[in-house]
């Protein structure tokens, strides 16, 4: 799946997908969800707390 491909189903930018990837923007929780759920995985699973 490509960037572009994500960003339509979240209903995003390409380039908010690219930042977040990249660890330069943090998602919105309901954002967050949305990728979670797309991916059928647990918020945690996708999304990890940097120490």
């Amino acid at each position: 799946m490509t960037q572009a491909e994500l960003a339509v189903v979240v209903d995003v930018s390409r380039q908010t997908i690219n930042a977040i990837e990249k660890g330069k923007f943090d998602p919105s929780l309901p954002l967050a969800f949305k990728i979670a759920r797309f991916f059928s995985r647990a918020i945690e699973d996708v999304f990890q707390e940097e120490d």
